[in-house]
């Protein structure tokens, strides 16, 4: 039996405002962790007092995956070794008007730019954003 996903997991300093960050980059309404899923985590120990430290962006339609995001016990101090790639125009490689016009986008969302990747691996070439959210996590924008 293959695995299947179940959350993509952060730890925050503001496990609310992060999830807020993130639903909006994919375009989820706001979520709170209610029904099975609250029960599921209360019947694995957790308080609801802890519901103030956690939060989640989840699609509705259960199509796109759900993020899970924990308060963290210390700040953030390196580079993620996991990340996320986020496609502008998913489907379909993005034009260079399309991929600066999400980039804006999530800017004022309260991401930032680390640079811009615009290279070629043989044949293959490569234009996309390395970005940060608002708690310093990496992220491409592709």
């Amino acid at each position: 039996m293959a695995g299947k996903l179940g959350n993509i997991v952060f730890y925050a300093d503001d496990p609310p405002a992060l999830a807020e960050f993130w639903s909006a980059v994919f375009g989820y309404p706001p979520s709170r962790i209610e029904g099975e899923f609250r029960e599921m985590l209360l019947a694995g120990g957790l308080t609801e007092a802890d519901f103030t430290n956690r939060a989640i962006a989840e699609d509705p339609e259960g199509v796109g995956p759900r993020f899970f995001f924990h308060h963290a016990s210390a700040p953030k101090q390196m580079r993620n070794r996991v990340h996320l790639d986020v496609q502008a125009t998913p489907g379909r490689r993005p034009s260079p008007d399309e991929l600066d016009a999400e980039r804006d986008r999530l800017i004022a969302l309260g991401a930032t730019i680390v640079r811009l990747v615009d290279q070629s691996w043989g044949p293959l070439p490569e234009h996309y954003y390395q970005m940060q959210d608002p708690e310093g996590n990496e992220f491409c924008l592709q």
